[in-house]
């Protein structure tokens, strides 16, 4: 009877896998059937459920009764079951559970990330696992008045920052080039070439073809109340600018009344304030006080759903783009893109110098929302964490944002006033380092595996198809983590697109490869110093090796756990086709 059921497993479990955490109350021979689950986790749930620690209702009712049916232990003798000890049965040798190792990938949320369906993951999600002890996401730090010390940047790396962003609608060129510095001198504090140094990327935010307000009643720090439902004039004429009221307001975009029309909405300050257009007149516009509030000097305006045709990258911007390229700067935020042809414009203004800086686009109007395919790609920011500005803990809604943000996908999320201006930044930075630590934990890796690789064209590229092939066999030995050895970045770049559930340790001898790798989610950029082997095979051992070292160090593994290593065929860029399943020893 008990080899029948055996068998009926065998058959029934043929190229799948059944959750086994539904087995409370079923006699202890069930333990011999569990060997032929392929996963530890199954077997860990069977001694579970067996010892009667939980249940859960995955087990469908079909295997319930074609496979243990002679095994059900009835209800009254359940508690005797698991309490009285039983001989082991020998019909088949029971093998030795594997250690499943130290590393984070191979227990934390290990039954949720394995389960069959979305609801089945959700459902066995646990609220007791520990979190990873590496983080995939991103975190970009603005650096400010609050945090441009090489003191708290220190702080700041160590706490998790991976990208420190320059805004330039404030602050001159001396400003930021002593920040630069900064950053670069508190990297430097972590010993390049060693296994504890990390690499951090540098980014420039351009203030991009805004529209703003003057200045009230000629004053910077000068306030009005705007009271709903009275009118408010707006005009363009230069004569007004210095001296805005909460009867007349100015604007610095001339074209304002040929892209707005009676009943078009105008938001000044971040939406604060919203205005609704009643009347055009020659180019003034009167406007009814929607939602009133107190109005600064200087704010922004937004106007959504018209088609704003201010230029791409303003003279401001020229000069701010040609001070990154001479100081070296890793990547650009542009702001206020709408279309794919104001990238090409900052692009154009970066030359031949800044060919090799990342072009990040801050989509911040209707227009670059609908069209956000050809923009692609883009950075998810602002106001994440706003209430850490003044207070050492966020509200419930901001770690659900920033929470949110993680599970939708996002490589990078991002802190501006929280770190630029808080008075909290190391707090902020360790906040969204732990909530994004969570919320990784609970993305469902396997199921959006499958998901990119079915929507995915086909290819001919011999290292896509190897960072395919990874990824997948990555869920089958619940590996570690990635080793890849690349010059450019792409090989670890098509790593992450796939979403892996293990961290990717990209070993570069670029420097700017290893900076900008922080913006591809999940990969740990690897500096490496030593010069190039003269035999090519010894080299790439070294480099392994190294990455081994830092593996280790870091917490990612330990000896014994899988690690999936992919290198080139031969030396030089491009060449990613070859993949190897190694133990860490």
């Amino acid at each position: 009877m008990y080899s029948h059921a055996v068998r009926s497993w065998r058959l029934l479990c043929h190229s799948r896998r059944y959750p086994l955490s539904s087995l409370r109350g079923f006699a202890l021979e069930l333990l011999e059937v569990s060997y032929v689950c392929t996963h530890a986790a199954a077997v860990t749930s069977v001694r579970t459920a067996v010892a009667g620690k939980g249940s859960s209702s995955t087990l469908g009712l079909y295997w319930r009764t074609l496979v243990v049916r002679c095994l059900f232990v009835p209800i009254k003798k359940r508690r005797n079951c698991r309490g009285t000890p039983v001989s082991p049965v020998n019909y088949m040798p029971h093998p030795k559970v594997p250690d499943m190792g130290s590393a984070f990938i191979q227990t934390q949320q290990l039954n949720a990330a394995m389960a069959d369906t979305f609801l089945e993951h959700m459902c066995l999600l646990d609220i007791d696992s520990e979190p990873t002890t590496a983080r995939n996401t991103g975190i970009i730090c603005t650096i400010g008045p609050a945090s441009r010390s090489v003191d708290i940047l220190k702080e700041m790396i160590k706490s998790g920052m991976n990208i420190a962003r320059m805004n330039f609608s404030h602050g001159t060129h001396e400003y930021h080039a002593d920040t630069i510095k900064n950053v670069r001198e508190a990297c430097e504090s972590f010993e390049p070439g060693s296994i504890q140094y990390r690499p951090i990327g540098i980014a420039l935010d351009t203030k991009g073809p805004e529209i703003r307000t003057g200045l009230i009643q000629g004053s910077g720090t000068a306030e009005v109340e705007l009271k709903k439902g009275n009118t408010i004039k707006i005009t363009v004429d230069d004569a007004h600018q210095d001296n805005c009221s909460d009867e007349l307001l100015w604007l610095d975009y001339k074209n304002i009344s040929k892209v707005v029309e009676v009943g078009s909405k105008i938001y000044i300050d971040d939406g604060l304030i919203s205005l609704q257009v009643t009347e055009i007149v020659s180019d003034n516009l009167i406007c009814e006080i929607e939602n009133g509030g107190t109005l600064g000097s200087k704010k922004g305006v937004n106007l959504p759903g018209a088609a704003v045709d201010l230029p791409a990258v303003s003279e401001k911007d020229i000069k701010d783009l040609q001070f990154g390229v001479q100081h070296g700067v890793d990547m650009v935020f542009a702001s206020f893109i709408r279309k794919a042809a104001d990238v090409h414009a900052v692009r154009a203004v970066l030359g031949e110098k800044g060919k090799d800086i990342k072009i990040i686009s801050k989509l911040e109007n209707h227009e670059g929302v609908r069209r956000f395919d050809e923009i692609m790609p883009i950075t998810c920011a602002t106001q994440m964490l706003e209430s850490m500005i003044k207070k050492p803990r966020p509200t419930r809604a901001e770690g659900s944002d920033v929470a949110n943000a993680v599970l939708d996908g996002a490589d990078c999320i991002m802190l501006s006033g929280e770190t630029a201006k808080g008075d909290y930044p190391l707090e902020a930075v360790r906040t969204q380092h732990m909530i994004a630590r969570e919320a990784e934990a609970a993305t469902f890796h396997r199921q959006l595996f499958e998901g990119l690789r079915r929507h995915s064209q086909l290819t001919t590229d011999p290292s896509e198809a190897v960072a395919v092939g990874a990824v997948e066999s990555s869920f089958k030995c619940c590996a570690s983590a990635f080793i890849v050895l690349t010059k450019t970045g792409r090989s670890a770049h098509l790593l992450s697109r796939y979403r892996p559930r293990a961290p990717i340790i990209a070993v570069t001898r670029n420097a700017q490869t290893a900076r900008q790798a922080h913006l591809y989610r999940g990969i740990f950029p690897v500096l490496y110093t030593k010069p190039s082997h003269d035999v090519w095979a010894e080299d790439v051992d070294m480099r392994v090796n190294f990455a081994m070292d830092m593996g280790k160090a870091r917490g990612f593994f330990k000896e014994g756990d899988v690690v999936i290593v992919l290198t080139g065929w031969r030396p030089g860029s491009g060449y990613t086709n070859t993949m190897r399943v190694v133990l860490v020893a």
